[in-house]
């Protein structure tokens, strides 16, 4: 087992495992902008190498670069699918090389995340990788997957009972990445392992709690990562945060990794991350607040803003992203509506607060 270390190994691991495959690659995408990559991938078909795609049906405002790239990749003769829609997001991303190495990622095949805070794991381990390989065929099929080997952690099937099970173990610490920590029963969790004693430092925000449980602060450089380092010993690394969509409504994979020399290294760089955190003071806090004037003209901009066809252009986008008359739906439209009118919402309040605007 090998460990990825962004930003500083940048895509060379990718490009010289697409290189060096034989027989076949098979690749999870979500968010994809590396004509280096892309260009691998193309040399590999060249050799006769078989190259399957699997693409997401959507993600957050990149759906035309994901068809763009289906017909790209089409064109190189790279064998393409679609997840489907009946989750909100098909978020993993991972990469099996002749079907003997797993390539698990918490970052997208992009240069913004390849030059952020993110790991990958690489493993030849036969368990995890046939598992990797059962649910790609499962995700390309569509057609239902269960998991069958211990720490191989899938959202929404499992990861939940996993991921609670991995933190209530936590006897001394819990250092964790995540971007948004925001399910109510996992801050719960995570507020009892404090209150027992353990150690808990979060690089990332924690939501819909009125304090942290734990100290936290966020770095000075990007992170994509979601990544969780128990008593020293064991991590946890994926692409679900600690989120009620990630968990129950999305496709998220991830890894319970017992690795001495892979959790050492994952501590040792959190440590030195930690040491680079902004300030999470009050004052830093209140700087970060909007003025009064601020506060004022987005309430004027709300009143002035044309709301229906604002909510009817939010739902239809909804809709079209999950098109399903079934009732079962209902939960994945209302929370495609929700993202789609904040959306709309955000993105008119910037336009309608630029200076050119408001003149």
């Amino acid at each position: 087992m090998e460990l990825i270390v962004q930003p500083t190994d940048g895509v060379t691991p990718l490009i010289k495992a697409i290189d060096a495959a034989r027989k076949s690659i098979e690749i999870a995408i979500f968010r994809f902008d590396r004509k280096d990559l892309q260009q691998a991938l193309e040399r590999a078909v060249g050799r006769g190498v078989v190259v399957h795609a699997l693409i997401a049906s959507t993600n957050h405002g990149g759906e035309k670069d994901l068809r763009k790239l289906e017909s790209d990749f089409l064109k190189a003769g790279i064998a393409v699918g679609r997840t489907d829609s009946d989750l909100l997001r098909y978020h993993y991303k991972f990469m099996l090389v002749d079907r003997e190495i797993l390539y698990l990622l918490t970052f997208n095949y992009t240069h913004l995340d390849i030059a952020a805070r993110s790991f990958g794991i690489i493993t030849r381990n036969p368990g995890l990788v046939r598992e990797a390989i059962r649910l790609f065929g499962a995700d390309l099929k569509r057609q239902s997957y269960t998991p069958e080997v211990d720490h191989f952690v899938v959202s929404p099937i499992n990861a939940r009972q996993q991921l609670s099970g991995f933190i209530g173990g936590a006897k001394e610490q819990l250092l964790i990445y995540d971007p948004e920590i925001s399910d109510r029963r996992m801050i719960h969790m995570l507020r009892k392992r404090a209150e027992a004693g353990v150690e808990i430092r979060i690089v990332g925000t924690v939501k819909k709690s009125p304090s942290a449980p734990g100290a936290s602060g966020l770095l000075r450089m990007r992170f994509h990562t979601r990544t969780i380092i128990r008593d020293r010993e064991w991590a946890f690394m994926g692409s679900q945060s600690l989120r009620e969509a990630e968990l129950d409504r999305r496709r998220e994979l991830g890894l319970i990794i017992h690795n001495a020399d892979i959790v050492h290294s994952l501590a040792k760089i959190f440590e030195s991350d930690w040491a680079t955190l902004k300030p999470r003071s009050k004052e830093h806090l209140e700087k970060k607040r909007p003025g009064k004037q601020a506060r004022e003209r987005a309430r004027a901009i709300v009143r002035e803003m044309p709301l229906r066809p604002l909510v009817e252009k939010a739902l239809k986008r909804a809709l079209n992203e999950i098109p399903c008359p079934d009732p079962k739906c209902e939960v994945s439209i209302e929370e495609n509506f929700r993202q789609a009118l904040e959306d709309s919402v955000s993105r008119l309040v910037k336009e309608s607060a630029k200076p050119e605007a408001r003149r």
